[in-house]
């Protein structure tokens, strides 16, 4: 007997890929069925009852967020393919598209079987160049999968209310609202659950879950009370994977500690200027010989710079020039001699 909906498709399917070591989850971003492994590109399944046209649209449309897409249908108990088409054209198809497919076949008396018929490579030798980056859609879609603390859909349901990434945040909020007896500081609550978000999450109240009293306060509405018992099972498998918190401190230790810290403040310091003395106290000597030491570099340097005087001047060099003196005597005469032969 044929199936009767998608959904019955998605259990032997993610059985097929947990067995490979993948971590699946159901309904990401439309994503019938998501598998992931780390370091890995994600492979994505869509999943209908028959082979069809819609099918393969669907199936095109996801290969933006990921180059490993598959195609999974129910293989009838005759083992034929639908339209009275052959399995091996199917096959051609999917791969002309780069597309996987994967068949599933359900029997009375033992569990359904997945069987892989193509896999989605390129139908061509890309060019080998440098690692491709992903695309904005592939890490919307990881980051998606990432925030989920579990899988709590079922692949190819419709008309149904998905548990999403921001559904749990938004059930946080409402359980940590709940603690605090229904009403409290957004700082609060973004303490407790650990999303810097959160004020923005309650003051936007998308699922009208929470009410706005006053400035930085919100309240649990009968919708967000109503939320908490509906999805409970999320909360719960939530809580069992996340590890303790810490304990939180009270106002009152908060002020003594810093009461303390203030009051051990100077007495540090008074001990560290001690500390300081007692070195400088413990070694006179070398203080004095650095003292003496610097007295007479600073002599030295007096002692090599060159005096300024009227017969000297400073170059830029810093070096003594002496001016050109007067000729004496003797050298006068000998040059009006000179003069005198040739006159």
């Amino acid at each position: 007997m044929p199936i009767q909906s998608e959904t019955e498709l998605y259990a032997p399917v993610k059985g097929f890929f947990e067995r490979l070591g993948y971590t699946v989850k159901a309904e990401v971003l439309n994503c019938d069925l998501v598998a992931m492994k780390p370091d890995e590109e994600p492979v994505l399944v869509e999943l209908k009852k028959s082979f069809n046209l819609p099918l393969v649209i669907q199936g095109m449309e996801r290969q933006r967020r990921s180059g490993r897409v598959y195609l999974a249908v129910e293989q009838n108990r005759n083992g034929k393919a639908p339209y009275g088409l052959r399995w091996c054209e199917l096959i051609r198809l999917c791969r002309k598209l780069e597309l996987g497919l994967l068949v599933v076949r359900f029997y009375k008396t033992k569990a359904p079987a997945v069987e892989v018929l193509c896999d989605p490579e390129p139908a061509a030798p890309r060019p080998t160049g440098g690692k491709k980056r992903p695309s904005v859609k592939t890490v919307r879609l990881v980051r998606e999968f990432q925030e989920r603390s579990g899988d709590y859909n079922v692949g190819g349901s419709s008309k149904v209310k998905l548990v999403t990434a921001y559904r749990e945040k938004a059930l946080l909020c409402a359980q940590s609202l709940s603690d605090l007896g229904g009403e409290g500081l957004s700082r609060e609550v973004r303490a407790r659950t650990g999303y810097a978000n959160a004020a923005t999450l309650m003051r936007t109240n998308h699922y009208r879950w929470f009410q706005h009293t006053d400035k930085g306060r919100y309240a649990l509405t009968p919708l967000g009370a109503e939320a908490l018992l509906q999805y409970r099972h999320v909360l719960e498998g939530r809580t069992a994977l996340e590890p303790p918190k810490p304990a939180s401190v009270s106002g009152e230790e908060r002020e003594k500690s810093a009461r303390a810290k203030k009051t051990a403040s100077p007495k540090a310091n008074d001990a560290s200027e001690g500390a300081s003395d007692a070195m400088d106290a413990a070694s006179p000597t070398t203080s004095g010989t650095k003292r003496t030491a610097n007295r007479k570099a600073n002599s030295t340097k007096e002692a090599a710079r060159p005096a300024t005087g009227s017969g000297t001047r400073t170059g830029t060099k810093n070096a003594p020039r002496t001016l050109k003196k007067d000729k004496s005597p003797k050298s006068r005469d000998a040059d009006t001699i000179k003069l005198g032969v040739n006159e």
